[in-house]
């Protein structure tokens, strides 16, 4: 039981230590699409985007199960050594190939650079206004946002790190054999041809004729919210059936898809030249839904980690997303 809470406590330290050092990512991500990306196609565009941190997840956990099985300097150390040297090398590619905007961009042709003035807008482009602090923080739409993101991050942690745990505590998985690893994988395949397909019929719903961009953001969120929910409070009732619990988590995970199309693209929404600013914020309130979830999961099943104490596990998650929704269909906005 002491190794169990350890796990938890160092998962969601863990969560905190990685946020200090890739945080800055999400704000700069949102600052270049909001000049990188054309406004009708921002939910498809973000969403392709965002699909790499599911595609993260599944080569992570497959990948962290072999290391730990047959890996270097001991097994489990490997696997820091691995990814840490794949975010050297990546950020490499990020200093070589990316730039603000396409009006500071080197290499793209004179066409490339006057359909973005065409789409963003020549002012746009270059512009670099102040941000505008008061109304931020005081604006009600960014703070139900915040809370999104939170619950967003809390569900999805859970998910995403405890997972291991509930696959041994309950289903008899052993955490240290590699096929642990790929059953904790199975229900982030299904994201990698969902997400986008989310995206993309965000975007025609959002087209003129049809409904307004507030409508769909709030539409996303609430089924989302509902379908993740439920989904995991039936994860309680399912018994040691390992087949059926990955197929209940699968649909959790793609109703985080949906989630998604709301609230990672919000901020862009909301004020698309400081769309990086309000990611910087409301990602600041979201990193507590991950350090928090790892630690509740550790706090409710530090007895005997049976499946009533999962069960209590996955009723948190579920009334979390509750509040999440019902905060953002309120306060929540789609408008500038």
């Amino acid at each position: 039981m002491a190794i169990r809470w350890k796990y938890t406590s160092v998962v969601g330290g863990s969560s905190a230590d990685t946020s200090c050092g890739t945080g800055v990512m999400m704000p700069a991500i949102h600052a270049m699409i909001a000049r990188w990306s054309a406004p009708e196609y921002r939910s498809l565009v973000v969403s392709a985007i965002f699909l790499g941190m599911d595609v993260g997840v599944i080569v992570g956990m497959v990948l962290t199960g072999v290391l730990c099985d047959y890996g270097f300097a001991g097994g489990w150390p490997s696997a820091f050594y691995v990814f840490g040297l794949f975010g050297c090398v990546w950020s490499v590619a990020w200093f070589l190939l990316c730039y603000n905007s396409p009006s500071d961009h080197p290499r793209i042709s004179a066409e490339e650079r006057q359909y973005w003035e065409t789409v963003i807008g020549a002012r746009e482009l270059v512009a670099h206004p102040p941000a505008p602090w008061r109304e931020i923080l005081t604006s009600a739409p960014v703070w139900a946002l915040a809370l999104a993101w939170f619950t967003v991050n809390w569900g999805y942690n859970t998910v995403v790190i405890c997972l291991p745990l509930y696959m041994h505590d309950v289903l008899g998985f052993d955490m240290t054999i590699s096929r642990n690893g790929v059953f904790c994988a199975v229900p982030f395949l299904g994201t990698i041809p969902v997400q986008p397909a989310c995206g993309l019929f965000a975007d025609w719903l959002r087209a003129p004729g049809r409904l307004s961009t507030n409508v769909v953001r709030k539409i996303s969120c609430a089924i989302g919210f509902a379908l993740s929910g439920c989904f995991l409070m039936l994860a309680g009732y399912i018994g040691c059936d390992r087949a059926l619990a990955v197929a209940v988590m699968s649909v959790v995970v793609l109703g985080n898809c949906l989630i998604f199309t709301t609230v990672a693209v919000n901020e862009l929404d909301l004020a698309p030249l400081h769309a990086g600013k309000i990611m910087g914020l409301t990602y600041t309130v979201a990193t507590l839904g991950s350090i928090s979830a790892p630690h509740a999961v550790g706090v409710l099943t530090n007895r005997h980690s049976t499946r009533s104490e999962w069960q209590n596990v996955f009723f948190l998650a579920a009334r979390v997303f509750a509040v999440g929704a019902l905060v953002f269909v309120i306060f929540g906005s789609g408008y500038r």
